[in-house]
């Protein structure tokens, strides 16, 4: 069995051939049953375990199926180290033989931002130019990468809750060449509101429980993709801006399940689930056009699917052996 560490995970994971298979992935021909979570009891504090299979039909081939382990330890802070790890086990579906033990915190967050930058294709204006991430954690900056991978990006700017910190990231691409175009500028903000009347995208990844985005804040036109907020007491928005937005989800299952900003509105009478306009499925066979007028607001709500992992593990399978 290969050992794929992070460093090949990221060479072997381009975004434009990554974006690519997640479509093809969520066309159909893979099963994802539902996220086990489990509780673990430490002295130190509660710890939660993760646990995504996913698996191709029998009708592919080789048919590889595959599991990724996700270990949550808040405490970790406190010791310096990561509060998430994980690994994913990648086998071969003829015989049931492992093939790769592949690093499973750098393959989550591309393919994370990748399902993001998949959205983005059908959702945000094909002439979106201006991007605002709000966050300054690791997902940051592949947010960052895999938008201005599909749009023709020019102008960034960075939120964080320390603005020392945002300036540090947007200094570190302020010379980056691999999107679209180059960008123009990439600047640190300490006034959201501001910053969110005049841009064409806003991509939130935090793990925030008070409302972050304002719905009054939001212009004609805008997209907003949130990754963040994977617990119904997490949120990344008001319920103003879910009620103003066109919404879609990358699985509906998941959203009824985890996605709190949309639970938070239907909680407050401004949504119901039966509005989701279309998940990631139906925008990439094509049975949901997506976007429909340049001054719609759409909205896309990330928990992140399994199938998404197994996509993301078989190209860094094929290219790390390539």
């Amino acid at each position: 069995m290969k050992v794929i560490d992070s460093e090949t995970v990221a060479q072997s994971l381009p975004w434009a051939s990554l974006v690519d298979r997640l479509g093809e992935a969520f066309t159909g021909g893979i099963e994802t049953p539902p996220r086990h979570h489990h509780a673990i009891q430490r002295s130190e504090g509660e710890a939660t375990m993760l646990l995504m299979p996913a698996w191709q039909e029998a009708d592919q081939t080789p048919g590889y199926l595959g599991v990724k382990m996700v270990n949550v330890f808040p405490q970790n802070a406190d010791k310096g180290l990561p509060a998430i790890s994980g690994v994913y086990l990648l086998s071969d579906g003829r015989t049931g033989a492992p093939l790769a033990c592949i690093d499973g915190s750098e393959l989550t967050r591309r393919r994370t931002a990748a399902a993001s930058a998949l959205a983005a294709r059908y959702l945000a204006r094909e002439d979106a130019e201006t991007l605002v991430v709000i966050g300054t954690g690791k997902l940051a900056p592949m947010l960052i990468e895999a938008h201005a991978a599909v749009r023709p990006i020019r102008k960034v700017v960075v939120w964080g809750r320390k603005l020392e910190k945002a300036q540090t990231l947007a200094g570190q691409y302020r010379d980056y060449r691999k999107g679209l175009v180059p960008f123009e500028s990439v600047e640190a903000t300490d006034d959201l509101a501001s910053a969110l009347r005049e841009i064409d995208i806003v991509s939130a990844a935090t793990l925030s429980k008070a409302p972050l985005i304002l719905g009054e804040w939001l212009s004609p036109g805008t997209h907003v993709d949130l990754v963040g907020a994977f617990r119904k007491d997490m949120r990344e928005t008001d319920s103003e801006c879910i009620a103003r937005s066109q919404v879609f989800v990358d699985s509906y299952a998941g959203a009824r399940g985890e996605a709190g900003d949309l639970h938070y509105a239907v909680a407050e009478d401004r949504f119901t689930f039966d509005e989701i306009r279309a998940d990631l499925a139906a925008l990439a066979s094509s049975e949901h056009a997506g976007r429909k007028q340049d001054e719609d607001i759409t909205l896309f709500k990330s928990v992140g699917v399994s199938l998404e992992d197994l996509a993301a593990a078989i190209l860094v399978w094929e290219n790390s052996q390539a």
